[in-house]
């Protein structure tokens, strides 16, 4: 009998238990291999692709946790599969069969839930209240003198007429003060220059936006309310996480595109007339 064998001359290898079938490489190791063999740099990608350099290097660690919810992480797994040669459908397959499956579709506000952002407490509008103050002191200026108007008016009306000098003669009324401009009016805007206020009007959406020559001007969660105004000399290149709840000013006039709730879009413009790029 050799040693090592069975007493039935069977190896005791054979009693091992078979591989698992499916022993593909994972999703970020996959990527980082074809971008590799594509001779192309982490940075060259995220140039192509627009997904931050931070959040490729998360993925090709198959770290997904810096997308936002497995609605972004599917959407940069397609992306950075296109830009480094790779099927797409194959890989996020292999995500959704990795990580429970495709979920129903969802509102836009559950996606936003993985990020764990702790509320914010809102500032007070102190220019509103200021608007507001304004308003009251001028309507509280304008009864007060229509009101001594109309009393002198009727005093003079009963008094003898041989008795009323020049200065009691009725004064014209004052006129009315000009109304306080609203603090959401759009103001001109520079011809010169390309200018993008957004404003999250009816719910949170990530956006990012960028100048011409690529410096990111804002990379970030817009709140419900809040608002944003970016400008350059030539471009700006947007990316609306949420776009259904944007409301989108381009060089002064309001873009009427409708965006579906949870729509990712990716848009540009430039000076004069907007125009989706």
């Amino acid at each position: 009998m050799s040693i090592g064998n069975a007493p039935d001359g069977n190896s005791p290898e054979d009693d091992r238990p078979s591989l698992p079938e499916d022993d593909r490489p994972s999703i970020g190791r996959t990527l980082r291999d074809a971008r590799v063999a594509a001779n192309l740099t982490v940075e060259e990608v995220s140039d192509s692709t627009r997904v931050r350099i931070p959040i490729v290097l998360a993925i090709e660690e198959d770290d997904f946790s810096r997308c936002g919810g497995d609605v972004y992480a599917r959407g940069h797994v397609r992306t950075l599969a296109r830009a480094v040669g790779l099927d797409p459908a194959a890989l996020v397959e292999q995500y959704d069969a990795e990580h429970g499956g495709r979920p129903a579709p969802t509102s836009a506000a559950p996606m936003f839930e993985a990020e764990r952002i702790r509320p914010e407490r809102r500032r007070p509008n102190w220019t509103a209240a200021m608007v507001a103050a304004i308003v009251v002191v001028i309507g509280f200026v304008g009864f007060t003198l229509f009101g001594q108007g109309d009393t002198g008016a009727e005093n003079m009306a009963d008094a003898p007429a041989a008795v009323r000098s020049p200065s009691q003669a009725p004064k014209p009324a004052p006129s009315k003060p000009a109304p306080v401009p609203s603090e959401s009016a759009i103001a001109a805007v520079p011809q010169d220059k390309v200018t993008v206020k957004l404003t999250a009007v009816d719910d949170k959406s990530w956006i990012s936006a960028k100048a011409r020559n690529g410096k990111l001007l804002f990379d970030g969660l817009l709140q419900k309310g809040d608002s944003k105004t970016f400008q350059d000399d030539e471009r700006l290149d947007l990316i609306l996480g949420n776009a259904g709840a944007i409301e989108l000013f381009v060089n002064g006039k309001k873009v009427e595109d409708e965006f579906a709730p949870g729509q990712v879009e990716r848009l540009t413009y430039t000076k004069g007339d907007p125009q989706v790029g």
